[in-house]
């Protein structure tokens, strides 16, 4: 079992990490959002993430692949652009919080 992962905690590794993922990956902001931003999380959730990035599916998917292994969970990563849903993009305004 994943234990239970706080935002305070995610933030504080995504803060440390910036500098290398701004370098390999040409991100300009990058945040979470959903149950993990909310303190609603169980061990089993996953981590919803939003990045400012130029759209590369592949440093995408290799950045995906790069916080699973970080924080041993899922994650999904969303690239925040106009063309987003407009659902998900409101969601992520009301609840993104930035590192």
């Amino acid at each position: 079992m994943v234990d239970k992962i706080t935002a305070k905690e995610i933030l504080e590794r995504l803060r440390t990490l910036k500098p290398k993922l701004e370098e390999r990956y040409a991100i300009d902001r990058i945040g979470i959002f959903g149950s993990v931003a909310r303190e609603e999380t169980r061990p089993t959730s996953d981590i919803d993430i939003v990045v400012y990035m130029p759209p590369d599916l592949l440093k995408r998917v290799r950045l995906k692949a790069e916080l699973e292994n970080l924080f041993g969970r899922e994650v999904d990563v969303i690239r925040y652009r106009d063309s987003l849903n407009p659902y998900l993009k409101a969601r992520i305004d009301r609840e993104a919080i930035y590192v």
